[in-house]
């Protein structure tokens, strides 16, 4: 009755309880009991069909390694976990007990409600039923976030058997997906950016073990990110494949959600040196952050000022391995004025990264912030798209809707 999984031994493990077990009734959390906390049916989740909701935690919920303050429910009986609530929701970034083509509309019965009580955040989908298959009956399930990074899903009424939903309006899944985002330049793309969303990890459930009073729990491993110096990160025998960044302070296998910085700061390069130290970092640093002054007396405030102008001219500075000598004053100005120009090209630029962030994230149905999906396994495959369907929309705040719902295949 119990199925342990060791998972790439990386991210999770997770076990699988039969209704025999009597884990499975200690996992469940019975929303009807005021002990667990004050319980929250939303209204417009409860009466919508594919709709999602963001929704703060109280407590920071560890994820992959990345601390979430905030999750976005949906009705199709998944968690959305990424930053930007799109369209594609159903395609990377979730915590899924049963993802499927969910109605709560369809009955006043029907109820998505949950809970925190600082320990524990619980979404339940009550007695929601699939269009087509109302009278098959209806599902009763939850998913359970602890503040400890454990994850578990409990099922209380699977009247039909996964294998016979369809996933042809909506995909059927269970497990966990992570994902991050990397920005490129892209002469193709209307504003030379392309952003590509790679699927890095996924833990898909065996569904046969889906069934009336089941439960399955995910323990979640130690990660890179979670070594906060360079010595525990290069030598911790929690985690495998951990390489430190001198640079952003942050130790990493390079693949999470902040990939993007590792690729910006040249995380990758020191990455790939193996036989790199902690001391090696630390020469690194301060050759870089430490300049040396030669042939330099102290002077006593009468001293300062009274410096001929032949010693200002042949004074000699010494900043890491560059060396040079300051032969004229007009070269000093040429120097000092192709830095400034430099400084004030790389703002402009750094001004329009920005205008074009704010662009992509208030017209999101432009072309120009289109998200090509990618999953991670030994190669990189693109996703198919499919044709336009029905996607979600978010209930509170302004929706951000792209593109169709996709599904994994290769290229």
């Amino acid at each position: 009755m119990t199925h342990v999984v060791e998972d790439s031994a990386k991210y999770y493990t997770w076990r699988s309880y039969g209704p025999e077990d009597q884990r499975t009734q200690e996992l469940w959390v019975d929303m009807n009991d005021v002990r667990h906390g004050q319980v929250r049916v939303h209204g417009i989740l409860s009466n919508s069909y594919k709709q999602a909701v963001r929704v703060a935690l109280s407590f920071a919920f560890p994820f992959y390694g990345h601390y979430l303050r905030q999750i976005t429910i949906a009705t199709g009986g998944f968690i959305f976990t990424g930053d930007i609530t799109h369209r594609m929701l159903t395609a990377t970034q979730y915590i899924a007990p049963l993802m499927g083509n969910f109605d709560p509309s369809y009955s006043k019965d029907s109820t998505v409600q949950y809970l925190d009580n600082g320990e524990v955040f619980v979404v339940q989908w009550e007695r929601v039923r699939l269009p087509g298959k109302e009278s098959a009956g209806a599902f009763t399930f939850q998913a359970a976030l602890h503040k400890t990074g454990t994850i578990t899903f409990s099922y209380r009424d699977i009247p039909l058997s996964l294998d016979k939903i369809s996933s042809a309006e909506h995909p059927v899944k269970a497990g966990l997906s992570d994902a991050f985002m990397v920005t490129t330049s892209s002469p193709q793309s209307p504003d030379g950016e392309r952003q590509t969303i790679y699927e890095y990890h996924r833990v898909e459930i065996d569904t046969t073990k889906i069934s009336n009073y089941s439960a399955v729990e995910f323990t979640a491993l130690p990660t890179c990110l979670q070594h906060e110096s360079c010595e525990l990160c290069l030598t911790s025998d929690q985690t495998s494949g951990c390489s430190w960044c001198s640079v952003l302070q942050r130790c990493s296998d390079g693949m999470d959600r902040h990939r993007q910085e590792w690729l910006d700061f040249a995380c990758s390069e020191e990455e790939q040196d193996k036989d790199a130290t902690c001391e090696d970092y630390s020469r690194t640093e301060s050759s870089s952050t430490m300049p040396e002054t030669e042939d330099q007396t102290p002077m006593n405030p009468l001293q300062k000022g009274c410096i001929s102008e032949d010693e200002t001219k042949h004074r000699i500075f010494k900043t890491g391995n560059d060396v040079r000598t300051d032969s004229s004053t007009k070269s000093d100005v040429l120097t000092n004025t192709g830095v400034i120009a430099g400084i004030a090209a790389a703002l402009m630029l750094l001004l329009a990264l920005i205008l074009v962030a704010l662009y992509i994230n208030c017209h999101p149905i432009g072309s120009s912030p289109l998200y090509l999906i990618q999953r991670r396994k030994s190669y990189w495959p693109s996703l198919k798209f499919k044709k336009p369907q029905p996607g979600y929309t978010e209930v509170e705040g302004e929706g951000h809707e792209k593109d169709c719902i996709v599904e994994a295949g290769p290229c």
